[in-house]
């Protein structure tokens, strides 16, 4: 318990270290620069995320660099320690997986980013312009240098069918992806629960409420989805029903149109937004307008950022010029259309300067 309370004190830390930035200040780093690097597709199993490092270990050393370089080395090993101990405490099913991998990488920081549940990002899921198949538009906001530049594409060979996890090589959850035929996921943090009503103290129970928690993380379930089920109904349920380490909100998308929703979760519960749905980083109200679930909002205007996104012009074009403030800001990291129906996603690298890959296009 001891290496529990110095870590949660060291997470306090990294937790508050942001900056907001203006509209005009993040328009301008977003320019257009010099030439930019593909994002690699690698083809795999299910055991993508040990295929992925092996494929691009440099790519994977080079996303340490830069998502642990203000961590102090004897911090990253105690953040390892209590990641690996909440992991073996509630018998994580991909403990063995991460520790494969921590041991080919051979440095500090692959247990803590492998349960380092930090992200913030908009979603919505409607009808394509057609209005005859279900659409996914992601943007994935996070704190953590590197995750725009060092992305991969994985083509998994999975159980229920093939599916593409835009992902970084040996994370073992799943964040977003696209399975032709069946449903296209991603995954939103969500907001932050109110405990003490100082966000600080709020912050620190709840990462205490995670250590005494025996679920697997969202990110893994997404995984589970994504190899497992062969339909959006059988997603739409797991996504819905399945345990979570922590509350989170998936966005879901089939191959018809009416076959979309929002499904906002706590541990154990979960509400159902049917339709065309935005997901950001606060829950949303009950039709009646009341809020029933209450919690502090995460990233950078979340509610902004919801208003707006049903209004942009995301077409499946590798062309992201639609993308504006708050929905594209300092802490974008990635940007993704996807249709599974017509089993076709784009996707762009981006870091607080702007785009940081070429554009991605994969058709099934």
């Amino acid at each position: 318990m001891q290496e529990c309370r110095i870590g949660v004190r060291i997470l306090r830390k990294l937790r508050f270290m942001n900056i907001s930035t203006p509209a005009d200040a993040v328009a301008k780093r977003f320019a257009p620069g010099q030439a930019l690097s593909q994002i690699p597709v690698i083809e795999t199993g299910p055991d993508f995320p040990l295929a992925t490092l092996l494929a691009d270990e440099a790519r994977a050393h080079a996303l340490l660099d830069a998502a642990t370089r203000k961590i102090p080395i004897r911090a990253l090993r105690l953040l390892d320690a209590v990641s690996r101990r909440w992991l073996e405490k509630w018998d994580n099913a991909h403990l063995d997986e991460i520790d494969r991998i921590a041991g080919r990488i051979g440095r500090p920081g692959t247990h803590f980013l492998s349960v380092n549940y930090e992200w913030a990002c908009t979603c919505i899921v409607k009808p394509s312009e057609a209005g005859d198949t279900a659409r996914l538009v992601r943007v994935l906001d996070w704190r953590t240098p590197g995750l725009g530049r060092y992305l991969v594409a994985a083509r998994v060979a999975g159980v229920a069918g093939p599916y593409t996890a835009l992902t970084w090589p040996g994370y073992t959850g799943l964040i977003q992806g696209m399975a032709p035929g069946r449903f296209s996921a991603a995954l939103n943090q969500a907001p932050m629960r109110f405990s003490a009503g100082l966000m600080p103290i709020d912050w620190v129970i709840g990462r205490a409420r995670l250590w005494q928690t025996p679920h697997p993380t969202a990110a893994h379930v997404l995984r589970r989805a994504f190899d497992e089920a062969a339909t959006f109904e059988a997603a739409r349920q797991l996504l819905t029903e399945a345990p979570i380490a922590a509350p989170g909100i998936y966005s879901l998308a089939g191959i018809h149109a009416d076959e979309t929703c929002v499904i906002e979760r706590t541990e154990t519960t979960a509400r159902v937004f049917e339709g065309e749905a935005v997901a950001a980083n606060h829950w949303q109200p009950e039709p009646s307008g009341s809020y029933s679930w209450r919690g502090r909002s995460r990233g950078i205007d979340s509610k902004g950022r919801a208003a707006l996104m049903p209004a942009l012009d995301a077409k499946l074009a590798p062309d992201f010029s639609w993308a504006q403030w708050p929905v594209l800001n300092h802490h974008t990291r990635l940007i993704m259309v996807a249709d599974a129906a017509e089993g076709r996603l784009v996707a762009q690298g981006y870091e607080a300067d702007g785009p940081a890959t070429a554009a991605l296009e994969l058709a099934a």
